[in-house]
């Protein structure tokens, strides 16, 4: 099973990359997972179909439809998810993508907001004909402490997410 981990912060040094490291090592230990991390810079702004893009954007793109299985994480902004990961979304044919599954982790500062972005981003996973796990991991800032490290629920909330990914994109494959 292929499955992409995607940490849509831009920010370099943003809470929601230390949760996604820890959801690509769950899903490493058990398929083949590639990370995307949008805050290194590489994804290009989208400009249009037919446009030329770098090789970082393209391989992606790439990955995102090539894998079973998405484990998306997003900082909330502006009670949205970040435009970074809705640029990246750009590049990704809804053709390609029906019958993977999605799981998703939220980071925000506080939890105003939690479910309303839940709800954009399964609607965004329905245009691409994908299936949501409904239990997205819900991470309060003040969770990831000194370093990066999860507390200890956080982190095992984010294994079960992305354990229970994995086996619906299993079961729908």
């Amino acid at each position: 099973m292929k499955v992409v981990v995607i940490s849509a912060s831009p920010r370099r040094e943003g809470r929601t990359q230390h949760v996604m490291r820890e959801a690509h090592e769950r899903a490493a230990a058990s398929a083949e997972s590639t990370f995307i991390n949008v805050a290194d810079g590489s994804i290009d702004c989208y400009r249009g179909p037919g446009e030329e893009y770098g090789e970082a954007t393209t391989r992606a793109a790439a990955a995102i439809m090539e894998a079973d299985a998405w484990i998306i994480g997003t900082p909330i902004y502006n009670s949205f998810f970040s435009s970074a990961l809705k640029n990246l979304f750009e590049y990704v044919d809804y053709k390609r993508t029906a019958g993977k599954a999605a799981g998703m982790a939220i980071v925000a500062s506080s939890e105003v907001g939690f479910t309303d972005v839940q709800t954009l981003l399964t609607q965004l996973l329905s245009y691409f004909r994908v299936i949501a796990n409904p239990k997205a991991v819900y991470v309060k800032a003040d969770s990831v402490g000194e370093g990066g490290a999860l507390d200890a629920e956080t982190s095992a909330r984010v294994a079960e997410m992305v354990d229970e990914t994995l086996a619906l994109a299993a079961k729908v494959r």
